[in-house]
């Protein structure tokens, strides 16, 4: 069994939303989609991220930008990568507006309160996530390896990724990976919404 690795397209979309949905709740209780679209229902936020993954405007969660493992043809993981001079706040208020979101104050005062400033010469990786069952057949490492070969190629040469203060699973495997931790940030509201006390900005020259 070897794992292989596809660049995503619109027909993966209903995978990439469970994973992003799982990536933004990471233990959580609820996680920034449960409060961006007011509910708990899994039926009703996956609907919406399917649609958010199709937009005509490439926010970061547009499909364009995934990565997906796959083992015996079973789609298993993903990894997102983008370039922050055109996956901004900007086009992801875009993207939500053209699925017909509009109330989203303060779900995304609560999303970027805790941002950085990204170099947009920086290639920014999110949404790594793999299915329960896959924990230890290299799934994230072989994302990894490709999205920074692809990156490479395309002529970049540092890639960060934003990570909740206190997540020691998701920061082992970025340091394991090359990583090291450039900055923190501590946020009250984001600690109030989601118990988290802030973000780590991790970083790697390749």
């Amino acid at each position: 069994m070897s794992i292989k690795i596809k660049q995503a397209k619109a027909e993966d979309s209903a995978f990439l939303a469970q994973m992003i949905l799982q990536s933004s709740r990471a233990g959580k209780k609820d996680g920034l989609f449960d409060l961006l679209f007011a509910t708990n229902d899994n039926k009703i936020i996956l609907q919406r991220l399917e649609e958010l993954t199709q937009t005509t405007a490439k926010s970061h969660c547009h499909f364009s930008n995934f990565l997906i493992a796959e083992l015996d043809g079973k789609s298993i993981g993903t990894l997102c990568s983008y370039e922050p001079r055109i996956s901004n706040r900007e086009s992801f208020i875009k993207a939500l507006t053209e699925i017909g979101f509009t109330d989203e104050s303060e779900a995304l005062e609560v999303m970027y309160i805790c941002d950085f400033h990204l170099n947009n010469r920086t290639l920014v990786l999110d949404f790594m996530e793999e299915l329960e069952g896959f924990r230890d057949v290299g799934v994230l490492k072989a994302l990894m390896q490709k999205s920074l070969l692809t990156a490479r190629l395309k002529g970049y040469r540092i890639a960060q990724t934003m990570i909740e203060i206190g997540s020691l699973e998701s920061e082992l495997f970025y340091k394991k990976m090359g990583f090291t931790t450039i900055e923190q940030k501590e946020c009250a509201l984001y600690k109030e919404k989601f118990g988290r006390i802030g973000m780590s900005l991790m970083s790697i020259e390749f």
